[in-house]
């Protein structure tokens, strides 16, 4: 018993992790048919990719549309590119529609136009309606599977044809009320439809006042309405009041964490949809942006100090440019650090994999700070005339960055380890270590060589 609880007390992501390490393949393969769609995608989002590769290869072919959809853009993009097009044909099979259209989107054209041949008319024009609307739209989030009923009917007969039906989409509370030309009257909850008299109407019962969004809304409004309203499907309609499809909760969660991702991450120039295994160059790449960035605002501050060094000695040109190895450390610290602590919180970081992670962030350090400190030596020699002082800032933020990076990842790791909430102290102790390391390497460097 004991071996048991202590089993389950291990995380899917350690427990795949140690397997691998083993070479023990089936363990893994068995793992991945017993969880859900969405639990095998974020334990690939968790994976460096080598044994991301390795673990999708024993995700089951009828499973891996459904975990493709779950996916990040950047790790399902990656994923993709190492399949042919009947692999990807065979993965669509059985997904719901909303989530296929979301799926072939990010497919070649070539691709998308060979699915869609493939599949037959009644389908084929569920999703080609859904594609035509902006995915952040009403009608970009909808699934076009829906219930309908007639005002005029009773509510036995509504019985007799679900019956008939013998199965109802996922995520079914309501039917919706439609009259001859498929205009939209409201919703007959299924509540309603079991406890009410068989022989009443449908008019008499049918819920008017449910909400139904037109299908150009923006998806932000559908969730916002969703949450005051505590809906749990809800229908979209056409600019002429009919009936298109519904919206269900799985979409607007989505939506919500989607939002609050971005949020998140915009403030530091990053992406929701960001690979946080992904490897070191477009790492680099898409981060060194929003440092670039950073470095010219940095600039501008040194620019207004200097503006008065005409009247000040040669060391006080120190003093103009220790913001920028200071502001250039806290921002590459602060991305990696959000990074860092989306994955915690989203529980794809662990003691399997932390150690590949803080490698890489480094080597994006050291990347980024050999791209950036060459930029900063360079403006300095111009500048000041003196190359000796463009070395110096060279090194210094070369070395702060990488700091930067390491702490970036250990500092909200060991908060975590502390119980304290990485979210609200990281912030204030990383800027704290990256501006003493930076003045402390500068003007350190500066006294050895320069006084």
């Amino acid at each position: 018993m004991t071996e048991s609880v202590n089993q389950q007390d291990i995380k899917p992501l350690d427990r795949v992790s140690e397997a691998l390490d083993a070479g023990a393949m089936q363990p893994v393969r068995r793992m991945m048919n017993s969880l859900h769609s969405a639990e095998i995608a974020n334990l690939l989002e968790s994976l460096p990719p080598s044994e991301r590769e390795v673990v999708w290869s024993l995700v089951a072919s009828t499973d891996q549309g459904d975990v493709l959809v779950e996916l990040a853009d950047e790790v399902r993009t990656g994923l993709i590119e190492d399949m042919d097009t009947t692999e990807l044909v065979a993965a669509t099979e059985g997904m719901e529609t909303d989530d296929l259209a979301d799926f072939i989107q990010d497919l070649p054209d070539t691709m998308t136009t060979q699915i869609l041949q493939l599949m037959d008319n009644q389908d084929r024009e569920r999703v080609q309606s859904i594609l035509k609307y902006d995915e952040h739209t009403a009608g970009g989030l909808m699934n076009t599977d829906t219930v309908t009923v007639r005002e005029d009917v009773s509510l036995e007969v509504v019985r007799r044809y679900l019956q008939q039906r013998a199965e109802l989409p996922e995520h079914t509370d309501s039917l919706f009320v439609v009259d001859r030309n498929e205009r939209y009257q409201g919703t007959l909850s299924l509540e309603t439809l079991v406890t009410s008299d068989p022989a009443l109407p449908v008019s008499d019962v049918v819920n008017r006042d449910a909400p139904a969004f037109a299908v150009e809304l923006d998806s932000h409004e559908v969730a916002k309405v969703f949450e005051n309203r505590d809906l749990y499907s809800a229908a979209t309609i056409d600019t002429d009041g009919r009936l298109v499809g519904r919206i269900t909760i799985d979409d607007v969660v989505d939506v919500i964490r989607e939002e609050a991702d971005k949020d998140i991450l915009s403030r530091v120039g990053l992406s929701d949809e960001d690979d946080i295994f992904s490897r070191v160059i477009p790492s680099t790449r898409r981060r060194a942006v929003w440092l670039g960035i950073n470095l010219a605002t940095a600039f501008i501050a040194s620019w207004v100090i200097g503006n008065f060094q005409g009247t000040l000695e040669k060391l006080v040109a120190l003093a103009v440019l220790m913001p920028i190895v200071a502001s250039m450390g806290g921002i590459a610290g602060t991305q990696t650090m959000t990074m860092v602590i989306r994955g915690m919180a989203l529980d794809q970081i662990g003691k399997s994999n932390y150690r590949w992670l803080l490698t890489k962030e480094i080597m994006v350090g050291f990347l980024n700070g050999l791209i950036w400190a060459s930029v900063v030596a360079m403006v300095t020699i111009l500048w000041f005339k003196d190359t000796q002082l463009g070395l110096i800032i060279g090194i210094a933020m070369l070395a702060n960055q990488v700091i930067a990076s390491f702490c970036g990842v250990m500092v909200p790791m060991v908060l975590r380890r502390m119980e304290i909430d990485p979210a609200l102290a990281g912030g204030v102790i990383l800027t704290t270590i990256t501006d003493v390391c930076g003045f402390v390497l500068f003007l350190g460097l500066a006294t050895l060589v320069l006084v």
